[in-house]
């Protein structure tokens, strides 16, 4: 069985309309890829919100959470010293990311979470 990494690095934010292909372009294709060869850094995933309606107590409820982030990014992790590496560090600054892409997003959510269960 494949090691199971410790911690989960979720970076959210929202991004100018007018720039969302070129951000969906440069995240899939430049900023996964150059973070995925930081040392420590496992699976990485991007999902969008979504609109849903769930059934709870016997009532379907409609959710909407206007404020939450749009794009989310997780990146499993093999420690959170990962995050002030010096990789970590080069591999954000990479590609059209900072100059292109970093300016025109907002709402921006960063948030560290260990695993609790199943312990290894």
């Amino acid at each position: 069985m494949a090691q199971q990494s410790k911690y989960l690095f979720i970076a959210s934010m929202d991004v100018d309309p007018e720039k969302a292909a070129l951000f969906n372009d440069v995240y899939d294709t430049e900023h996964c890829p150059e973070l995925s060869k930081v040392p420590g850094v496992g699976r990485i995933t991007r999902l969008e919100k979504q609109k849903f309606s769930v059934l709870i107590g016997g009532e379907t409820r409609s959710v909407i959470l206007e404020s939450e982030p749009t794009y989310h990014a997780m990146y499993e992790l093999d420690s959170p010293d990962v995050l002030t590496s010096a990789e970590w560090g080069e591999a954000v600054e990479l590609g059209r990311w900072p100059e292109q892409v970093r300016p025109y997003t907002k709402n921006r959510r960063h948030v560290l979470l260990k695993l609790t269960y199943p312990q290894g």
